[in-house]
């Protein structure tokens, strides 16, 4: 990995990417979660933050990898997981998106991020961002290849209070073109009562997306980002409870 200009936090990507589980299943879900770790190597001091901060949703999303791990295991399906937090450099936005690397994130400013040098910015693209996405790729191309189906799912979590405001919505579907697909889980997902919705509390949009735009809807591949509200997952019988609505359907 090579920058133009030697950035100040060099070597301090020792720990790998992401984390690859199930990479011989025969499934055709490839599951994803992209703010899987709130891990900041000790070196750069939390970014600056404080301790609440660096362990808020800013950081990671929160109950998402204990929900990822548990759709895995009870589907037999592939996993890839970041291995870092998304204040360091988001996975699921394109390297040009405004917060790539957020020098703000909802209410808080992210000391550590702000006025970085271009050859931080690109030696964090390298160590971090460009690993995962190549290794999804290369996920994708060999399924592609052996003429087997694949369908892509980010599996995320969101805050219950957002810039002061409470969110009633506890999971929403958020999709491009698979409509059909995305569809059938808010189906599914609403005969559990569940307060549901499909591109809410967010939408995919191309230009601040990475996951469902470029490894999906790209590639002509069923790909959907589905998002569970976090005070839904804090224990692992919660966890379980919504790997079970969900395993059936995806």
């Amino acid at each position: 990995m090579h920058a133009s200009t030697e950035s100040t936090e060099r070597g301090l990507y020792t720990e790998p990417a992401y984390s690859l589980s199930r990479e011989a299943s025969e499934h055709p879900l490839i599951l994803v979660c992209e703010h899987a770790s709130r891990y900041i190597p000790p070196a750069l001091n939390d970014l600056g933050l404080s301790r609440e901060a660096a362990h808020a949703h800013i950081a990671w999303d929160i109950g998402a990898l204990a929900l990822a791990e548990s759709l895995s295991k009870a589907l037999g399906a592939t996993l890839l997981a970041a291995n870092y937090s998304r204040l360091l450099i988001d996975l699921n936005r394109p390297l040009q998106a405004p917060d790539s690397i957020p020098a703000k994130s909802e209410i808080y400013q992210v000391p550590g991020n702000q006025d970085l040098d271009e050859a931080t910015r690109e030696y964090r693209r390298q160590c971090l961002f460009e690993p995962f996405h190549t290794r999804l790729g290369e996920l994708i191309d060999t399924r592609v290849a052996e003429g087997r189906r694949v369908r892509l799912v980010g599996i995320h979590s969101f805050t219950p209070i957002y810039f002061g405001q409470p969110r009633a919505l506890e999971t929403g579907v958020l999709y491009g073109q698979a409509e059909d697909y995305a569809k059938r889980l808010i189906d599914g997902l609403a005969r559990h009562s569940l307060r549901v919705a499909g591109n809410q509390p967010y939408k995919i949009n191309p230009a601040a997306d990475m996951t469902v735009p470029v490894h999906g809807d790209a590639r002509g591949i069923d790909s959907v980002l589905i998002e569970v509200r976090n005070d839904l997952l804090r224990n692992r019988l919660a966890v379980q409870t919504w790997s079970d609505y969900l395993a059936p359907l995806l």
